[in-house]
């Protein structure tokens, strides 16, 4: 009895010791660190939703290959994947990059060039739909199979795109405002344990929410944000802040055409031109729009990158006008008052849009001057040469001519025209002489001091008729260029003078510099690799010895090389071997033997 009670202790024990080695380790995935780095790396930097959708396909049919967990052969069978399905982290990431490729097709219709149409938005839907359920699928299959973060980072992701699909339809902003508030908390607490990298992701997670926390807030009528303050949390970057800039942007595309009813003429130099496409009409009003952003009180703190990022945005809106306006003069037909109107039109958009393009040009030059004499800091910026604020102001000078042949065009001209192209002119004859000043520079900073005090002094001559014809012109911005001109004036003027004495100093030390160049002349450059021997280049005019960054000139190799020389032709008899001559044995004496004589032989 006790034996058997002994074995079955013993069987006891056994059972327990093998349910122990039956219970399966628990998975771990930084799930956010993972999605990041896929999202950085295909596609998402750039915003292209596209790449990154195919590379989610791709990453599914390996994981599928090599996990044999294919669908049938030939005929489709679906396979589930369920709790005794996943045995290792592969399956894992299988379901997570499902819900990836549904949420990426999903941006990606949300990104058509027009916007999508109702039956796209339908599709659009349904994807982020689907991304709900397989998002959904993955944090129970992690509250099951990971380990504590995993599951607590696969619930952030499920509240997530719970919270984006709810955004996007319009609906229960209290529900999606309280998945995001969960994603926020969850990304919160997490960005305070781990490795350095990952906090930096949780906190900028965490920002990439605010905006859509403070949207849904504004949506409930439980936040006083204003419009301009969401048009501000729109200007920040990341892939979860693009579902909240595409919704952002429909709203006030949705007020300009509002306010579009009411821009009924466009006004240009003392002409007004009747506006009836409602499309050129909102194109305009977005262009106005970005222009009070630029001209308006708080422009002087913008920096200049945002600024460069506003006209690029204000050269497409008008362009858009433009190519509406295009399209209605196709369509005009033979309606000669129609077609007036809108050729003043488009004169009218392209003056304006010349005019924000010398703005944004002089802009690039106020930036590269800044950087002109800045040094190299830690960051490895580049120093702006002169050279290059030379070819800003050829585009200057380009930009005022074809603005002034635009509008000087035209059979009845208004008061403002002319006085409009008078200006351009003036502003030309400016940008001449900060040309010349700065090309006399990069000759300077050549060593070339007679050309550069020849330019110097071409500058001074160029700001001093440029101030003559400013003086009889009546404008806001007479001031300031009349200031950046006597600045330029006095500068040059200074230059003359440093140019002049270097080059009095130089002349003074060439007979010197001249002699010491000479004497570092060898002969063959003893085995040093030379590109020219001074005898090659005789019928080249180039200074041998005023250049030190050539370094030192040779004269000649020594000892010279062997040189192929003539000499008397060698004759080898090569056609005697193969010559057959006759046989001569018939003209042979032959001698005449007996039968005795072949006795004694």
């Amino acid at each position: 009895m006790a034996k058997a009670n002994e074995a079955s202790a013993m069987e006891i024990d056994d059972t327990k010791s093998n349910n122990s080695d039956q219970i399966s380790p628990k998975f771990s995935i930084n799930v956010l660190q993972l999605l990041k780095s896929a999202q950085m790396q295909h596609g998402l930097r750039h915003g292209d939703y596209t790449r990154y959708r195919r590379y989610c396909t791709a990453r599914l049919r390996r994981l599928y290959k090599s996990l044999k967990f294919t669908h049938g052969r030939g005929k489709y069978s679906r396979k589930a994947i369920t709790e005794s399905t996943v045995t290792e982290v592969r399956y894992l990431h299988m379901v997570l990059y499902t819900a990836e490729r549904a949420w990426s097709h999903a941006m990606e219709k949300r990104q058509l060039p027009d916007g999508p149409n109702a039956h796209q938005r339908i599709y659009l839907i349904g994807r982020l739909r689907k991304a709900v359920k397989w998002a959904t699928l993955f944090s129970n299959l992690c509250a099951i199979k990971g380990d504590s973060r995993t599951s607590l980072e696969a619930e952030a992701y499920a509240s997530y795109m719970k919270g984006n699909l709810l955004f996007e339809k319009d609906q229960n902003w209290d529900t999606a405002l309280k998945n995001f508030k969960n994603a926020r908390a969850v990304y919160e607490e997490l960005g305070k344990y781990g490795d350095l990298e990952n906090q930096v992701l949780c906190r900028e997670r965490v920002e990439e929410l605010e905006p859509s926390i403070r949207y849904c807030l504004h949506k409930i009528g439980a936040s006083n944000v204003q419009t301009s303050e969401l048009l501000q949390i729109g200007e920040m970057e990341g892939p979860a802040l693009d579902l909240f800039k595409a919704k952002l942007e429909a709203v006030m595309a949705e007020a300009r055409s509002q306010q579009a009813a009411s821009l009924t003429e466009f006004h240009w130099l003392g002409h007004r031109f009747p506006i009836s496409n409602a499309k050129t009409r909102v194109a305009i009003l977005k262009a106005q729009e970005l222009e009070k952003d630029l001209h308006g009180p708080a422009a002087d703190s913008l920096p200049s990158e945002k600024k460069l990022v506003i006209f690029d945005k204000i050269f497409t809106a008008y362009h858009e006008a433009r190519s509406c306006i295009r399209s209605d003069l196709v369509s005009a037909g033979n309606a000669e008052n129609v077609k007036d109107d809108l050729n003043g039109l488009d004169k009218a958009v392209s003056a304006v849009l010349g005019q924000r393009t010398i703005e944004r040009n002089q802009l690039l030059v106020s930036i590269a001057k800044s950087k002109l004499t800045r040094r190299r800091d830690d960051k490895n910026e580049k120093i702006t040469k002169p050279e290059e604020l030379v070819r800003l102001y050829d585009l200057l000078l380009q930009n005022t001519a074809d603005l002034a042949d635009l509008v000087s065009s035209g059979r009845d001209r208004k008061p403002e025209e002319v006085a409009f192209a008078e200006e351009c002119e003036l502003k030309s004859l400016a940008f001449q002489a900060e040309r010349c000043f700065y090309l006399a520079k990069s000759y300077s900073l050549a060593g070339k001091r007679a050309e550069a005090y020849a330019l110097y002094t071409r500058t001074r001559h160029l700001v001093e008729n440029a101030l003559q014809k400013f003086k009889s012109w009546n404008s806001d911005q007479q001031q300031v260029i009349v200031n950046e001109l006597t600045a330029l004036h006095k500068e040059s003027r200074s230059n003359i003078c440093i140019e002049h004495a270097n080059g009095i100093m130089e002349l003074e030390k060439a007979p010197e510099k001249l002699s010491k160049n000479i004497s570092t002349m060898s002969l063959d450059g003893a085995g040093k690799k030379v590109e020219k021997y001074l005898l090659e280049k005789l019928d080249v005019y180039e200074s041998a010895v005023g250049d030190s960054n050539k370094g030192v000139p040779r004269i000649e190799a020594f000892p010279p090389a062997f040189q192929s020389i003539p000499r008397n032709p060698i004759v080898l008899d090569l056609a005697y071997n193969c010559i057959e001559f006759p046989s001569l044995e018939n003209r042979m004496k032959k001698d005449r033997k007996g039968f005795i004589s072949r006795l004694w032989r």
